[in-house]
């Protein structure tokens, strides 16, 4: 191992050098780097029913941006929200929502949550074979390896009737929560030398309770944490097929494999920084902020050292703010406009003004500063992931279960997308790259 470390140092150079592509080639082609514009507007690719992202709006002939809009298959994840109107638990409902069309009623609904109840299972010894025998701080690899292993467990594995592929997302969607909690669980105490805690989960309970029974050692939460917990998996649970770990289920899936390996590799993209690790690298920030900020009632003490992050003088010295801006919403992101007032009621309950404080004058601030010292062509304004975190942290979940937790909402758009796919569609996803390569004369190659 000693030897191939310092090899793989040595010869790193050659990769730089060699695999180094010239900014101004892709505007001389025309490639659009990320397969979106400068705008943000991405190439199209192809055409879903399940979700719409909206920030931009046609007026007079032209696209002009808009505050942002999420819609599940037609209906504005705000209305559903105010729909729930803090009666009941939305994920499910939504849930069944994105992987059926429509808006179940009260008896589809209660049938459609026996079914995930149902399936809220493992094979006999599964927790203790798989999910504890390899414990990892890096819980999304640990779920990843859970479910690739699920796939032995299957006699259907690799049927693709959509009857099956259902049944197969069904399961998943429900054992999510499981995979996440329980790895966790194994972490804490092989590795952290805690006490180890495996609830069950409660028939009688929502996902979102269930999954703070399984994580909390006494199972106990109050309504309230309950309750934001469900609407913070709402506005995660789908983002259009355009975003990485989407488009990933459904390039996989156009390949014809199996459930079990199109989500494992959805997992292994949501688990990148640029991606569901977003809110993780907030709280990272955050925690840099509270510790060189000592007034959070001092804008300009505030303002003065987000200008060192920016000017990559503080925190990870990359010049950026976490949880500000986006790459498809222009005006506003709908899911921190929902999430903010579910954060306020949550932070006063638990005694967080300060913190509250400190995140409200950053949201103020952070905006104006970022178009002041870029060049952008949108309005700079906080997404999702800013609040998320801070969510997260008031429900004294480990910053180890952030993304795992991004992944039991994603699941189930990722679900929809991958029955989407194999209803409408026959070919394989297969995108064009210009070459860039010379032909060269193996003859001439020095010392031949």
């Amino acid at each position: 191992m000693k030897d191939i470390t310092a090899y793989t140092k040595q010869q790193a150079y050659l990769c730089r050098e060699n695999n180094q592509i010239e900014k101004g080639l892709y505007e001389q082609f025309g490639v659009k780097k990320g397969l979106r514009d400068e705008y943000g507007k991405g190439v199209l690719t192809g055409l879903t029913n399940i979700s719409q992202v909206k920030s931009f709006e046609n007026k007079n002939g032209q696209e002009v941006p808009c505050e942002g809009e999420l819609l599940y298959r037609g209906y504005n994840v705000k209305d559903l929200v105010k729909g729930a109107n803090g009666k009941r638990f939305i994920f499910e409902e939504a849930t069944y929502l994105l992987l059926f069309g429509d808006l179940p009623d009260d008896k589809q609904l209660e049938e459609f949550k026996k079914i995930l109840v149902d399936c809220m299972e493992f094979p006999v010894s599964f927790t203790r074979d798989v999910i504890m025998k390899a414990p990892s701080a890096d819980i999304m690899n640990s779920m990843t390896r859970s479910i690739l292993t699920l796939a032995s467990y299957d006699e259907r594995k690799e049927d693709l009737n959509i009857d099956n592929v259902l049944r197969q997302c069904l399961q998943l969607i429900s054992t999510f929560p499981m995979m996440a909690a329980y790895g966790y669980q194994a972490y804490n105490h092989y590795i952290n030398e805690g006490s180890m805690f495996i609830h069950n989960p409660d028939e009688n309970l929502s996902i979102a309770e269930n999954f703070l029974r399984m994580l909390r050692p006494s199972g106990e939460f109050t309504e309230l944490e309950a309750r934001v917990l469900d609407v913070a998996l709402l506005l995660h649970m789908e983002h259009g097929a355009g975003n990485n770990s989407t488009f990933t289920t459904r390039v996989v899936t156009s390949a014809g494999t199996d459930t079990y390996s199109a989500i494992a590799a959805a997992m292994s993209s949501l688990k990148g920084k640029k991606h569901g690790g977003a809110n993780l690298m907030v709280m990272n920030m955050m925690d840099d902020i509270k510790a060189h900020v000592k007034d959070y009632h001092d804008k300009e003490e505030i303002a003065a050292y987000l200008k060192n992050i920016l000017g990559k003088e503080a925190f990870d010295k990359r010049g950026l703010i976490y949880g500000m801006g986006h790459a498809v919403y222009s005006l506003s992101d709908p899911r921190e406009v929902v999430f903010k007032g579910f954060v306020e009621q949550l932070a006063k309950a638990k005694g967080k003004d300060e913190d509250l404080l400190l995140y409200n004058n950053i949201e103020e601030i952070a905006p104006k500063l970022i178009e002041q010292s870029r060049n952008n062509h949108k309005k700079i304004s906080p997404n999702v992931d800013f609040y998320s975190g801070f969510v997260y942290d008031i429900l004294s979940i480990p910053r180890e279960l952030y993304t795992p937790l991004f992944a039991i909402a994603r699941v189930v758009g990722w679900s929809a997308h991958r029955i989407e796919e194999l209803v409408s569609t026959d070919k394989i996803i297969r995108p064009a790259y210009k070459s860039l390569v010379i032909a060269r004369d193996y003859k001439e190659r020095v010392g031949r």
